[in-house]
C-alpha cells in the first residue's frame, strides 16, 4: 500500500514495463539513452534498471557503436509479472513477508485470507498479460473483462 492506502505500481516497475515494451518494438539494439528518451524516462534511474533487468535474465546489452539493449526472450514469453518480480520482488507483501506467513490473532484473525486472496488477483492479471500482447493491444480476457466494466474506471474516496 502506498502512502495515501492505496496499491501502488512503483515507477521502478512502470518504467522497466515501458522500457521492454519500447525494446519489443525495435528490431535493433536500443541504447539507454535512446530508451530514457522514447519513454521520457530519467536516464540515471533507467540504467539501474536496465542492470536489474540483465540480471534478471529479461534483457541482454552489448557494447560498442551498435551496442544497446534487446529483449533476451521473445515478447510473447515475458509476462507483466515477470518484469515486477525482477525489479520489484514479490507480487504482493504484508510489512515485507508474504501474505501466508503473516499470523493474526483475535478479530483479525482471517485477515491473512484477504491478503492471500489480493496477491492471487493480482496474479490473475500479471501472469497472464505478456509483454507482447501489450504490443499488439491484444490483451487476454483476464484484463478486458475489468476494462469493459464502467466502474473500473472510477477512483474511489472514503
Amino acid at each position: 500500500m502506498g502512502q495515501n492506502g492505496t496499491v501502488q505500481i512503483p515507477a521502478k516497475a512502470e518504467y522497466a514495463v515501458r522500457a521492454l515494451l519500447t525494446l519489443a518494438a525495435s528490431d535493433t539494439s536500443v541504447s539507454a539513452e535512446n530508451l530514457a528518451a522514447q519513454q521520457a524516462l530519467p536516464a540515471k534511474f533507467l540504467g539501474a534498471i536496465l542492470s536489474d533487468l540483465r540480471r534478471g535474465g529479461l534483457v541482454t546489452s552489448q557494447r560498442g557503436p551498435d551496442g544497446g539493449f534487446r529483449l533476451a526472450r521473445d515478447p510473447d514469453t515475458i509476462y507483466i509479472a515477470d518484469v515486477l518480480r525482477v525489479v520489484s520482488g514479490p507480487m504482493a507483501g504484508v510489512r515485507g513477508m508474504r501474505p501466508e506467513t503473516v499470523q493474526y490473532e483475535g478479530e483479525a484473525t482471517h485477515l491473512r485470507d484477504v491478503w492471500v486472496a489480493v496477491r492471487a488477483a493480482l496474479r490473475e492479471i500479471l501472469e497472464h498479460v505478456t509483454l507482447g500482447q501489450v504490443l499488439r493491444g491484444e490483451l487476454p480476457e483476464a484484463v478486458t473483462r475489468f476494462t469493459a466494466d464502467p466502474d473500473a474506471w472510477i477512483t474511489r474516496k472514503i
